[in-house]
C-alpha cells in the first residue's frame, strides 16, 4: 500500500566523544564509542533504510530520486533533512556551520547547515556552548589566535526538554552527559573551531578548520531564543518550537487518543520516549521509543493512541 508510514533502520556513527547510552532506544549499537544514530537520512555518507511495506530495503536517498510523489513531488537535488540521536559522552569539539552559499563555493556544492536541539536527556550540571562574547571579527580572531576560550565561548545551562535554534554561523558544542535530538539541514560540513586539545586513537591532534570558522562565524554572535507555542488536539499536546525556511520542528506529547490529518508534503517523526499505536485506514502500526517514520504525501487523517513522546519535522 503506497500511502502508509514508512519505518526507517537507522544508521549509526563511531564518534571519540560517543558512548553507550543509545542502547536506550532499543539499539544494538556497534562500539562503546557510538555518538551519532542517523534516523533519517538521504546522505552520501549514510543513509538510512525503508523497514516495512512495498519500499522494504530502500534507501532514503532512493525513494527521494524514484518516488518523488511520496514527497509532494517538491523541488530539490536531493532530500532537504537529516535527522539525528546524538550521544555525548564527552565534550563535542566547538564548531561552526556554512551557510548555503558559502558551502557550495567551498564545500563542492554541499548544503549549508542550520540545525536545532531537542534536550531528550542530560546529567546534573550540563551546559552546551551557544554563541561567543566577541563583538567583532578582529576581537574574535584575536581571542582564537590567543586560545582565550573560557573568556570567548558562551556557556548555557541545559535541563531535559530545553529546546534551541542553531543557525549556520552559529558557533556551538553540545557538553558531556547529553543526549539530543537533531533537526538539521542534509549536510555533513562542520568546521572545528577548538577540540580541546584532544588527540586520537593514534595520538594525533583531530584536524581544526579555524580560516572557514572564522570566516563564516556570525559576529556579534546572536542567540535566537525559541517561543514554544502549544496546542491541545484530542489527547495530544503539540509544542511548535521553531518555523524557519528549513524546517518546522514540533514535540507531541501523546498521553491518551488523538486525530490528527498529515498535510505537508511530508512529515518525519522520531518517538523519543514511551510507545504506543498509530492507526490509519483501518491498519494499525506499533511504535516504541527509538522508532522513525515517515508520513508521506496524501497521508491525510491518522490516529494516535498511547502514552509517549515523538519529534515531528516538516518542511
Amino acid at each position: 500500500m503506497r500511502n502508509e508510514p514508512l519505518f526507517f533502520k537507522p544508521i549509526f556513527k563511531d564518534r571519540i566523544w560517543g558512548g553507550t547510552q543509545l542502547t536506550s532506544f532499543h539499539y544494538n549499537i556497534p562500539s562503546e564509542t557510538t555518538g551519532e544514530c542517523w534516523a533519517f537520512s538521504a546522505h552520501p555518507n549514510g543513509q538510512s533504510v525503508v523497514k516495512n511495506g512495498q519500499y522494504e530495503g530502500v534507501t532514503l536517498g532512493e525513494l527521494w530520486e524514484k518516488h518523488r510523489d511520496l514527497f509532494g513531488n517538491i523541488a530539490g537535488d536531493r532530500f532537504p533533512l537529516l535527522t539525528k540521536i546524538l550521544d555525548a559522552n564527552q565534550d563535542l569539539s566547538v564548531q561552526v556551520h556554512p551557510n548555503d552559499e558559502y558551502a557550495r563555493i567551498h564545500e563542492n556544492g554541499e548544503l549549508g547547515k542550520t540545525e536545532c536541539w531537542y534536550i531528550i536527556d542530560c546529567e546534573e550540571g550540563a551546559e552546551i556552548i551557544y554563541g561567543h562574547h566577541a563583538q567583532t571579527k578582529e576581537e574574535l580572531i584575536s581571542m582564537i589566535e590567543k586560545g582565550e576560550w573560557d573568556q570567548l565561548l558562551r556557556r548555557v545551562k541545559i535541563k531535559p526538554g530545553d529546546f534551541f535554534f542553531v543557525p549556520s554561523g552559529t558557533i556551538h558544542a553540545i557538553g558531556a552527559g547529553t543526549i539530543i535530538l537533531e533537526t538539521q539541514q542534509n549536510s555533513d560540513t562542520t568546521y572545528r573551531v577548538f577540540d580541546f586539545n584532544r588527540k586520537d586513537a593514534e595520538g594525533n591532534l583531530r584536524e581544526l578548520h579555524i580560516e572557514k570558522s572564522i570566516e563564516v562565524t556570525e559576529t556579534p554572535s546572536s542567540h535566537t531564543e525559541v517561543s514554544p507555542e502549544t496546542k491541545q488536539i484530542d489527547g495530544v499536546e503539540i509544542t511548535t518550537y521553531v518555523e524557519c525556511p528549513y524546517f518546522t520542528v514540533q514535540k507531541w506529547s501523546l498521553s491518551d487518543t488523538a486525530t490528527l490529518t498529515q498535510e505537508k508534503p511530508f512529515t518525519l517523526v522520531s518517538v523519543i520516549d514511551g510507545e504506543g499505536e498509530l492507526v490509519h485506514k483501518g491498519k494499525t502500526y506499533s511504535f516504541r521509543k527509538g522508532d522513525h517514520f515517515l508520513l508521506p504525501n496524501e497521508f491525510g487523517e491518522f490516529s494516535l493512541k498511547g502514552k509517549a513522546d515523538l519529534i515531528a519535522s516538516y518542511l
